[in-house]
């Protein structure tokens, strides 16, 4: 079909040139090579594949683990990906990198048998090139492109509109993309889950505006949009999955950042912070009260708190130590040491992202009755050990 389809467009260039040629009009010519140029630029995006390795939609794993999908932004995107962090990096713990993790690589090195995120693949294309693709109604591809795994959509730098590819967001839309790919594999996505951890970069954009007016209209405005557009991507996965459950992540306050500790001193400030992000988080909420039985909600805020705690009444920073072993006690400081809560890049550190792999497993257990074998204490301490 492609070699059709770039025979007929090699002829429609001869022609093109010929009459060209035979017409001295310089509106004519400017026309015909205005249309030249479109048909070579169609030949060129229908040519460049989709870039998914041979064989690498058939499933990694046994046909009993769970696939599981992931929508989102950096807080998701696997440290790993040497397009994005090439070796020598100062990005995703620089001197430490090549055992720094992020959360779904800890999830694939612990429960690798039980939960299949795919192969570990370098695929994708430039968003333009994914975008001009789907235009001319081509599959598209995960966009832009880096070395994660499979069912892993979350780039560095994504936003709500990348959902749906909303406000100029069309070429990193996720959600479209994705269903894509799990339609190759229809009916093992009738077990599968997609986690959807995006908004981070449009909620955090306004934590200055959050500690003055928690009632602001542009954090309306934003959530609203952030919950339309995770509704959207919901929708779409369910119109064609059914079955798929979603884990819907919630939002954190960047207040607890140590690249922040010198703001928000005072107890307005954070009240004030508090407030408009139980706001937000209680309008994702919403989504997944809509749909319990298919959707779960993950307070990523109140699992933060839990292990380290939050600032003291004044806005100080007085939070708690968690320890994992005797020789690894982990602080909310900033540095790519384990012991750090968050890496110097400000990402999560390889500690938090063990203990969020470890937590997300008890709530797919809990929340979807999923049989899978959860990640103890014990085993989070022998993957952060020497």
């Amino acid at each position: 079909m492609r070699a059709r389809f770039l025979t007929i467009v090699a002829l429609g260039f001869r022609s093109t040139i010929v009459y060209m040629t035979a017409s001295p009009s310089i509106e004519v010519t400017l026309v015909r090579a205005i249309v030249v140029l479109a048909v070579l630029t169609v030949s060129v995006v229908a040519a460049w594949g989709d870039a998914l390795p041979a064989g690498a939609a058939v499933p990694s794993a046994s046909a009993n683990t769970i696939p599981l999908a992931v929508l989102g932004d950096s807080n998701s995107h696997s440290y790993q990906d040497r397009t994005a962090f090439p070796p020598g990096t100062r990005e995703r713990g620089g001197a430490l990198h090549s055992r720094t993790f992020q959360w779904t690589e800890v999830l694939a090195r612990l429960r690798g048998d039980e939960i299949d995120i795919g192969p570990w693949v370098l695929w994708g294309r430039p968003g333009v090139v994914a975008l001009a693709r789907e235009l001319i109604g081509l599959p598209g591809s995960r966009a832009p492109q880096k070395e994660d795994y499979l069912y892993n959509f979350a780039n560095s730098g994504a936003a709500c509109k990348n959902l749906m590819g909303e406000r100029f967001g069309q070429r990193f839309r996720q959600a479209p993309r994705l269903v894509g790919l799990m339609n190759q594999e229809a009916e093992r996505w009738r077990r599968g889950v997609v986690v959807i951890s995006i908004g981070a970069n449009d909620w955090n954009a306004w934590l200055d505006l959050q500690s003055r007016d928690p009632s602001a209209h542009e954090l309306r405005r934003t959530i609203d949009y952030c919950s339309h557009q995770i509704s959207a991507a919901i929708s779409l996965i369910h119109a064609s999955h059914p079955s798929t459950r979603i884990l819907l992540v919630g939002l954190r306050t960047g207040a607890d950042d140590p690249d922040n500790f010198d703001k928000y001193r005072s107890s307005i400030a954070m009240a004030n912070i508090k407030k408009a992000l139980a706001g937000a988080n209680a309008e994702l909420r919403k989504i997944a009260l809509a749909d319990p039985r298919r959707i779960a909600f993950l307070d990523v805020e109140a699992w933060f708190v839990q292990r380290w705690g939050e600032r003291g009444p004044n806005g100080e920073p007085t939070y708690k130590t968690v320890t994992i072993a005797p020789n690894l006690r982990v602080t909310n400081t900033a540095g790519d040491e384990p012991n750090n809560a968050v890496l110097n890049d400000g990402h999560a550190g390889v500690a938090a992202n063990a203990m969020r792999a470890q937590s997300l497993v008890a709530q797919l257990r809990e929340d979807f009755g999923l049989t899978l074998t959860p990640i103890s204490d014990e085993e989070v301490a022998r993957f952060l050990g020497p």
